[in-house]
């Protein structure tokens, strides 16, 4: 049997990949259908459902179309019970970097990110 740790790892590999390839199943599966995107490094305030999301990464591009590097990291998982957990983690997707706080909550046995707040820093080339 895995542990909390090790399943919410597993989620935030498949979010990486999906993102990496655009890649809309793996990421229909690591978010829950009620989740958050938001950030407020735009303006105004950016936040959309996944009904939002979903089509703004099926039409880019992928990075790994482009060759780019992978910047994948996990910084944290936090674990505020068997149900709720958080992770820092970072990415990147051309030109600019993400920080990203993930709230995950396991419904139905699984793990599901069910908000994405996170912080954009351009790269300088």
């Amino acid at each position: 049997m895995t542990s909390a740790f090790d399943d919410i790892t597993g989620v935030l590999q498949e979010y990486f990949d999906a993102l990496h390839f655009c890649d809309v199943d793996k990421l229909q599966r690591v978010f829950h259908p009620k989740a958050i995107y938001a950030t407020a490094d735009e303006t105004p305030l950016l936040y959309r459902t996944m009904e939002e999301y979903v089509p703004v990464v099926a039409a880019r591009q992928s990075p790994a179309s482009h060759n780019e590097a992978r910047r994948d990291h996990v910084d944290a998982i936090e674990l505020a019970g068997e149900n709720t957990a958080v992770a820092r983690v970072r990415c990147s997707i051309g030109q600019r970097d993400f920080v990203d706080f993930l709230s995950m909550v396991r419904t139905d046995g699984r793990w599901r990110i069910i908000a994405k707040v996170f912080q954009i820093i351009e790269r300088q080339q």
